[in-house]
């Protein structure tokens, strides 16, 4: 199980990392310099912490000659497909691409904060949990919870269930990132600035 979510912790980290690397390189690359150029190796030591115990796991963050981030990103959007389905989330939001019209995801019973990743909570239900802002009848913006999947008591969760639930919201967030940066990048290049600035 430890294992599990080692491996959970190591992709959760390198998500992180290729979009730390995109955001850096849009903010360093000049226009005409080619985008599919990569940094080279970096080794890297992670402390990883599990529930009753820690663990320093060494990690190499290699990164392939001519992946831009743009493969990343087309690589995690499939998979979040696959796991749209597996986990019947198409139940809930029938069209693949609603589900990024949603402000942010949440897990309902599983830890997720590096202090408790991975964690599944005693007594509690498991569910992914969509946000959304809608206006009451004032016309405030409130939050708004969406149960995008349920899938019983803690104590009857499968472990194989649990990581392909906590993968989900993880790539479904690394997706929505890439969507905010996109985003902002769209933004900047409508502010009156010099060209040589933009990306």
């Amino acid at each position: 199980m430890s294992s599990s979510l080692d491996k959970l912790r190591a992709l959760t980290s390198r998500l992180e990392e290729k979009l730390e690397e995109k955001v850096k390189k849009i903010d360093e690359t000049p226009k005409e310099e080619n985008p599919k150029t990569i940094v080279t190796p970096v080794e890297k030591e992670v402390v990883v912490s599990a529930p009753l115990e820690t663990k320093t796991v060494s990690k190499k963050t290699i990164s392939r000659k001519n992946e831009s981030a743009d493969d990343v990103r087309a690589h995690n959007i499939i998979r979040v497909k696959t796991l749209y389905e597996k986990l019947k989330i198409f139940e809930k939001s029938p069209n693949f691409d609603t589900i990024f019209a949603y402000k942010a995801m949440n897990l309902s019973g599983i830890g997720l904060k590096e202090e408790d990743f991975g964690a599944v909570r005693e007594g509690k239900y498991i569910q992914i949990i969509a946000i959304t802002y809608e206006p009451d009848k004032n016309g405030k913006k409130k939050a708004k919870n969406i149960s995008l999947g349920y899938f019983g008591k803690s104590e009857t969760l499968n472990v194989d269930l649990k990581n392909e639930i906590i993968e989900f919201v993880l790539r479904w967030r690394y997706e929505k990132a890439f969507q905010n940066v996109a985003h902002y990048k769209d933004l900047i290049a409508r502010v009156d600035v010099p060209e040589s600035t933009l990306f």
